[in-house]
């Protein structure tokens, strides 16, 4: 018996490992395989692909939220219902199966319960005032979703139906899970037919579901699993690799590490390292965005904001580059993840970090161009006036003086005398105006 865990958003990383440890499980003569979820929800594609190893799998596929206090949300419900059995630990729950578009969600009909049978009209026919079809799914109200939403949202439905009349499951629940996005409780999932079982642990899943006999491609078959032992197949370094790249947050920190590590190598040539690691991070940024929902506008004002803001240190324009650069880059930032779902948005702590630390940057760096404008001349008449100088010849108020291991011909409007200190006042040509210190 394989074990396969769930855990955390549904995205590529999970997807690779799900495929990739059920074809592990054949090649080690699994008689069936546990799948363990723990899920917010995730991505649409990666979700299908899970779908698509269940439906397909030789063996029985046994799918299980847990432990206590597990969920199994959103795309975690389409996992659930295409599995041959599905089952449930205590206090845990599913539902809220409406898909969210990109770039937001959407109003949906009336926000739906959790299934109960008094919900749908007693004689089956559709209640026009109150928004229920026959088989107790609400439907959105009118006007509140347009063309484009309506289709997505049907495609759901039909999509879970189809998953629970395969599996002989409640399909009229998984509508409202999709159109009103309702969650169940696991006692009430196993009193609405919407799961097989309730379950404490694997162990006591497996005792009960011994001899129950689910339909497999090549007919029925009925599972032995009483005494089975289960072994965990982990998910080797490469899965684990990319889970974390695929982090949105993760991808965006790489990018920008990418970015300004190869615009220190341009302005540092043969540094190395900036150069280096600044490749390194971007490539594996980019991977992770092809694998991503990302919005290539909010990718387009955050490279925007950098620009920016590097022209403002090079070309001083009093701020006006640099704010907009930031504003570019904030904007960029919140719109760069093109979907709403849990998991896999930016973290809006890290954006605002980073948009801090830049704006501070940007406000040190006119700092230091408003104080060179200002500081005193280091060079030419601007660095001569005020120095101190040491008398070695005179002639009356006329002489030549040492200043800085050079010597000057100097005047004065006073007689001077060898070895009196003066304070240079002027230049004229290659003469220096000067006046006695004591």
């Amino acid at each position: 018996m394989a074990l396969i865990e769930i855990d955390g958003a549904i995205g590529p990383a999970a997807s690779a490992h799900v495929a990739k440890a059920h074809a592990r499980a054949l090649e080690e003569g699994a008689a069936a395989i546990v799948l363990r979820i723990d899920t917010p929800g995730g991505l649409d594609t990666a979700m299908r692909d899970i779908i698509k190893v269940e439906l397909g799998s030789p063996i029985p596929v046994i799918a299980w939220v847990g432990p206590e206090g597990a969920r199994a949300a959103s795309a975690g419900t389409y996992i659930l219902y295409a599995a041959h059995v599905a089952a449930m630990a205590p206090a845990t729950n599913l539902g809220a199966a409406t898909p969210v578009p990109i770039g937001g969600s959407w109003p949906a009909g009336k926000p739906g319960g959790d299934g109960d049978a008094k919900d749908a009209p007693a004689d089956g026919d559709a209640d026009q005032k109150n928004g229920k079809a026959a088989d107790g799914a609400a439907q959105p109200a009118a006007g509140t979703m347009d063309a484009s939403q309506a289709k997505a949202v049907n495609d759901a439905v039909a999509y879970l139906r189809s998953l629970a009349e395969k599996r002989g499951r409640n399909a009229d629940w998984a509508e409202r899970a999709v159109r009103e996005g309702a969650s169940l409780s696991a006692s009430r999932a196993l009193e609405l037919r919407v799961i097989d079982y309730v379950a404490d642990d694997v162990d006591a899943l497996l005792r009960a579901i011994d001899g129950r006999e689910v339909q497999m491609p090549d007919g029925p078959r009925a599972l032995a699993t009483a005494g089975l032992s289960v072994r965990r197949i982990d998910p080797d370094w490469r899965m684990r690799l990319l889970a974390v790249i695929t982090n949105p947050t993760v991808a965006y920190v790489l990018m920008l590490i990418g970015i300004y590590g190869l615009l220190l190598e341009g302005y540092h040539p043969g540094a190395i390292l900036p150069g280096v690691t600044g490749a390194i991070c971007l490539l594996l940024a980019l991977y992770a965005f092809q694998l991503l929902p990302v919005n290539y506008v909010g990718l387009g004002l955050i490279l925007l904001g950098v620009a920016l803001m590097i022209a403002e240190a090079l070309a001083p324009s009093f701020g006006v580059l640099g704010f907009g650069g930031a504003i570019a880059f904030v904007l960029g930032s919140v719109l760069l993840m093109d979907i709403d779902v849990p998991g896999y948005g930016i973290n809006l702590g890290v954006i605002g970090g980073i948009a801090v630390s830049a704006v501070a940057l940007l406000g040190i760096t006119l700092f230091l161009l408003w104080r060179s404008r200002h500081a005193r001349g280091v060079t030419g008449d601007d660095l001569m006036v005020g120095q101190t100088a040491r008398m070695l010849e005179t002639n009356d108020a006329e002489g030549w003086a040492e200043i800085g291991g050079e010597r000057w011909y100097v005047r004065a409007a006073q007689p001077l005398r060898v070895g009196q200190s003066v304070r240079v006042t002027g230049r004229v040509g290659l003469q220096l105006d000067v006046e006695a210190i004591d």
